[in-house]
């Protein structure tokens, strides 16, 4: 078979790479382990076809292989992409396999056929992975498994369903102990925690780094001028005719948004600044209809179109070799989404990426020096895998329970061989028992949540064959908000919208969908119905999840560059069109350093400000801020209201603050541990912010089902049904571990407290350097203007906004009045676009808090 695999790579005019015949001598040796490689570097063929030649062997006597090989994929999407390259060498090098997908595009057609006789490698999703454990007759499923593969590996890391996959892997590792596991990924830190986690603890592993040397381009399209005083998606469109020339240019191009919203608005905008391009442009993203998006992919493939404009939907492994180059609007965040986003261009080996940063706001003209800086160095974000995430664990119990039942001990000893629960105590897991068994002490009374129980032999199964049904019609960790179809009148399926963006339309109102104006006739049965509509004033829907705070280590970065700065060096085009912002800030007040804190102070006829630059991202950030305002409010009755972005915070009072005086005394109050996150816990509300954790912690773990055969509940209800729950367990089961759990998911990842706890301690070792200022910076001018949007209407938001820039423009100088009569031209007509079209909101606003006693 080596000499086949060798021969069918000559044909093509291939030579494989010194990683790719690493991975092909550990299969062949049975190793387990993980293949770290750049995208486009050919890790598919690397696993795929080491896979073939450790595993085809010898036809069988009669018929097709058995199931061999389980392919994990974290996205349908990418289903029948690596189902079209796992097939490719099949007729040569082991023509007596199939290959096929499962997943929830798979026609029942398909699924009826799988049903009766499962083919020799199945490309499928976690879920999916989920439901065929569910099965009474999984073990003989299985029997035969050799091999799972584990694709994007970085994708399900950090996340519940990478726990779910861990489950997964230890009930099939149980029935077939030399199973063989494989993980692919392109952009990790921490490769060998991931490897562990995806092997399990002490497992040996195989660790290949696939280096092929690979150009990568990081550019940005830099804007004719960088505005002094900028604020979150100011330039807005205003980089469209850039945009526009440099798709003119390429053969094909993927224009990268961080939102589904904003992906609407450029697609449209596109199509107004080009009528012409009408069928050679596209839209993609989550929400559009599978028809839709299939058929833009294939485009794509095809070569026939000129631009996609698309959200993380296009992020993962799907191969267009036609594509060119890749444009980001906004920041990507994080060096790994910009690696990631650059690998889909050039996704050959040997051809080179590119990736061009479209900046909405002059600030981000330092993000894009400091990520290429990152690359550069070779840093990549790690991803953090959950701890006993017990709502998965229970929906598992309930699988499991499915799939031919359990004997308490023998699972418990099975789950311990995962990383997420290895340390999982006996009261713990005696805990979840208890909860399938009756829902625990409080719901003991109730049959619905008597939804697993031991039988006469000891084996515990599910009861009910209703229960069954509605546990499999709700498997899986990706929680969102209820979706509602949208739907021509008599015709086709565009896509979903979520079901509270519809809730707000009457008929008559147009929207914007899938780079269409449509206008609501009516809502009946979850599904929106629209037609064709013109001339009309247009929403853009608005869909949940979209906020990426801006990571770590690109942070760390943009500090270092602003430090460059202020010591005179501007060694990148970015960070000189930034320099007469820069400039400014260093004249009025100072830029940060890794060794300083910056702190600028100021009265003004609203108060006494505190501007605070830890460059910790916005969700810690607004942690810091509450923090700091509670503090404060302990020390005297005071009210503040805040503001946060990316860079930093705002704290103002309507009565007079000692800043100077009381800030350090804030910023060194002694508390660790406990008595830190109880500071954080009283200063956030964090009542409110937790039930709304418990919700999807409630839909995960099976007290509440977003749908069951026959019946779709709206959010409205799942929201009415986890309140209760959260009521019931607070007064009668105070103890409940879905409770603890809720509030330290929101300490972990909605607040991020591991990272607070750091930014804190940081803030205290660097030396503060505080600021009186006579008016705003252009650091603390965007902070302030998303304060005013809490408060004030779009209209008089620009209002507001040209008279400071005036003022502030004249305060600093330098500048043609022609020049400055253009952008504040500028806010009016940006800030009248978002009105129509939301592109104000694009970039989540942050929460508004109120502290007082």
């Amino acid at each position: 078979m080596k000499k086949a695999l060798q021969t069918w790579f000559t044909a093509r005019g291939w030579k494989p790479f010194a990683f790719q015949r690493e991975v092909w001598q550990a299969l062949a040796a049975g190793e387990s382990g993980l293949l770290h490689a750049t995208t486009g570097a050919g890790k598919t063929y690397a696993v795929w076809l080491g896979a073939l030649g450790a595993l085809a062997g010898k036809p069988p006597a009669r018929g097709a292989a058995p199931l061999t090989v389980l392919w994990l994929t974290p996205m349908r999407a990418l289903a029948a992409d690596t189902l079209r390259a796992l097939r490719e060498p099949l007729a040569d090098l082991a023509p007596h396999w199939t290959a096929g997908a499962r997943s929830g595009d798979t026609t029942s057609a398909e699924r009826s056929a799988q049903d009766r006789r499962l083919p020799t490698v199945l490309v499928t999703t976690p879920e999916s992975l989920s439901l065929l454990l569910a099965r009474a007759g999984a073990r003989e499923l299985f029997m035969h498994l050799r091999l799972v593969v584990v694709d994007e590996w970085h994708e399900l890391l950090g996340n519940k369903r990478g726990v779910q996959v861990q489950l997964a892997l230890a009930r099939l590792r149980q029935w077939r102990p030399a199973l063989g596991t494989w993980g692919m990924s392109a952009t990790l830190g921490n490769l060998e925690q991931a490897m562990a986690v995806l092997l399990g603890p002490q497992q040996p592993g195989h660790l290949v780094r696939g280096a092929v040397p690979k150009k990568l381009v990081i550019d940005t399209l830099l804007p004719p001028r960088a505005e002094r005083f900028p604020w979150a998606g100011h330039l807005g469109l205003a980089m469209l005719p850039q945009v526009v020339a440099e798709l003119e240019t390429s053969s094909t191009a993927l224009v990268f948004t961080n939102t589904r919203s904003q992906s609407e608005i450029w697609y449209q905008a596109l199509l107004e600044a080009r009528p012409e391009w009408a069928g050679s442009i596209a839209l993609h993203h989550g929400s559009l209809d599978r028809a839709v998006r299939e058929w833009v992919e294939a485009g794509l493939k095809a070569g026939q179109l000129r631009a996609v404009v698309c959200t993380s939907s296009l992020d993962l492994g799907v191969d267009f070799l036609p594509v060119e180059r890749v444009l980001q609007i906004g920041s990507p965040k994080g060096v790994a989404r910009l690696l990631q986003r650059a690998g889909r261009s050039g996704h050959a080996p040997g051809r080179p990426s590119r990736i061009t940063l479209v900046p909405t706001h002059s600030l981000e003209l330092v993000e894009g020096a400091a990520a290429r800086t990152a690359v550069l160095a070779g840093l990549v974000e790690a991803r953090e895998p959950p701890r006993q995430p017990l709502d998965v664990l229970v929906q598992h119990l309930v699988t499991v329970a499915l799939g031919g039942g359990f004997v308490p001990d023998a699972l418990y000893a099975e789950v311990r061989q995962t990383h997420a629960y290895a340390a999982l105590d006996a009261q713990r897991w005696q805990w979840c028992l208890d909860f399938v068994r009756q829902g625990g002490a409080a719901l003991s009374a109730y049959p619905d949540y008597r939804r697993v129980v031991p039988d006469e032999e000891g084996v515990w199964r599910v009861p009910e064959a209703r229960l069954a049904r509605r546990h499999r019609a709700n498997i899986g960790t990706i929680v969102s908000d209820a979706s509602m179809t949208v739907q021509y009148m008599g015709g086709a399926r565009i896509g979903s919208v979520e079901e509270g963006f519809a809730a707000r339309l009457k008929p008559g109102d147009a929207f914007m969908f899938g780079g269409r104006l449509l206008e609501l006739v009516r809502i009946h049965d979850m599904t929106a119905w629209v037609r064709r509509a013109s001339g009309k004033k247009a929403a853009v829907p608005r869909w949940n999840g979209g906020r990426m705070p801006l990571s770590s280590l690109l942070a760390d970065a943009a500090v270092i560059e602003l430090a460059e700065a202020g010591q005179g060096r501007y060694d990148s085009p970015e960070m000189l069109r930034a320099r007469p912002l820069l400039d400014v800030q260093q004249k009025w007040s100072a830029l940060p350093t890794p060794d300083t804190l910056l702190a600028e102070t100021l009265k003004s006829r609203e108060g006494w400000h505190l501007f605070l630059y830890p460059f910790a991202g916005r969700q810690v950030h607004l942690g810091l801020a509450s923090l700091l305002a509670w503090r404060a409010a302990q020390q005297a009755p005071r009210t503040f209201s805040i503001a946060v972005n990316d860079y930093g915070f705002e704290l103002l009072s309507a009565t007079e603050v000692d800043w100077p005086a009381l800030l350090p005394v804030l910023l060194h109050q002694a508390s660790e541990g406990p008595a830190l996150l109880a500071e954080v816990l009283a200063s956030l509300n964090a009542g409110e912010l937790a039930q709304r954790r418990f919700r999807e912690i409630a839909r995960v773990s099976g007290l509440i089902f977003q749908s069951h055969p026959g019946e779709r509940r709206s959010s409205r209800q799942l929201q009415a049904s986890s309140s209760l729950f959260w009521e019931v367990f607070r007064k009668y089961d105070p103890a409940n571990q879905l409770l603890l759990q809720a509030e330290q998911e929101l300490l972990a990842q909605e607040l991020e407290v591991g990272r607070l706890q750091a930014a804190l301690q940081r803030m205290r070792a660097r030396q503060l350097v505080l600021c009186a200022l006579a008016r705003p910076t252009p650091f603390a001018f965007p902070l302030m203007v998303e304060r005013f949007r809490e408060q004030l209407s779009n209209e008089r938001v620009a209002d507001r906004i040209a008279r400071m820039l005036a003022q502030l423009e004249r305060a600093a100088g330098g500048g043609a009045p022609s020049e400055r009569e253009d952008e504040l031209a500028q806010v009016q007509a940006g800030l009248q676009f978002g009105q129509q079209t939301d592109l104000g909101k694009t970039a989540r606003k942050p929460p508004r808090r109120r502290h007082g006693l």
